[in-house]
């Protein structure tokens, strides 16, 4: 990588680390979707388990070898493997979104894209740049939601049952194939948007929309319509992967100065 493309990484993630408000809200929705969502739902099994009866119905549809003698593990097993997996495919397209919707429209609203035009950087390891900033940014949060979330449920199915449910196989398929597929597909449009936009608000709101596909997977999943297992992610992210590589080429292909100087 050349030292210039370094230095448009580091200095984006620096602006990003160093914005109080940008910041905030880069850790706000991990926050909610891999602490406190996962704690609402052991406080209430363990402090209201009548309120655990809809969850008890889709525990019939799991495979009996997915049962633990325990009901409450039970439960706990399904938030952990069925539905809290589908959040980590929205984290990394929240965390690619505050980043990567201000990648060239900031630089307009900052007065600074005339200068990082004049680098000597092509115009393609530019958008490079702008995209792995984002995505590097994108797989940390994701990362650390993970553990932050998985120290969480452990310690609090401990304290309310006494044992513990550990993460099965499709949580290997979302962080190492599903989540940086999704969310390389997601930084790539969300940054050839941004060149297009007129403000940060513009871009972000066209981002917004990217999430409906993966919301309507979590809706089927709390509903029992339909449980991910390890051969629909496999074949998921292996389809994600081979759009991202390819929306990541044409998008540099056709990526042309007269689209950010608009």
């Amino acid at each position: 990588m050349k030292s210039q493309m370094f230095a448009i990484i580091k200095k984006d993630l620096q602006g990003i680390t160093t914005n109080k408000r940008m910041f905030s809200t880069l850790l706000a929705v991990p926050l909610v979707l891999s602490v406190f969502i996962p704690t609402v739902f052991i406080l209430v099994l363990h402090f209201a388990p009548d309120e655990s009866v809809n969850l008890q119905k889709l525990l019939e549809m799991l495979p009996i070898n997915e049962l633990e003698e325990d009901l409450s593990l039970s439960i706990i097993g399904l938030v952990l493997n069925y539905i809290l997996p589908i959040f980590f495919l929205i984290i990394p397209i929240m965390a690619a979104t505050v980043m990567s919707a201000t990648s060239f429209v900031g630089e307009k609203e900052k007065q600074t894209l005339e200068t990082l035009l004049y680098s000597p950087l092509s115009l393609k390891e530019i958008f490079r740049s702008k995209v792995l900033a984002s995505f590097l940014l994108s797989m940390f949060v994701s990362a650390i939601s993970f553990v932050a979330m998985l120290l969480v449920v452990e310690a609090e199915t401990k304290l309310t049952t006494g044992g513990f449910i550990l993460p099965d196989m499709k949580w290997a398929l979302i962080l190492i194939l599903v989540s940086p597929a999704i969310s390389l597909i997601a930084i790539t449009l969300i940054v050839r948007g941004s060149a297009k936009a007129q403000s940060v608000e513009d871009a972000q709101q066209r981002a917004v929309f990217l999430l409906l596909p993966v919301l309507l997977l979590l809706v089927s999943q709390f509903t029992g319509v339909l449980f991910v297992n390890v051969w629909i992610l496999l074949a998921l992210g292996i389809v994600c992967a081979l759009l991202a590589l390819w929306l990541l080429r044409k998008s540099m292909d056709d990526f042309q100065y007269e689209v950010l100087l608009k």
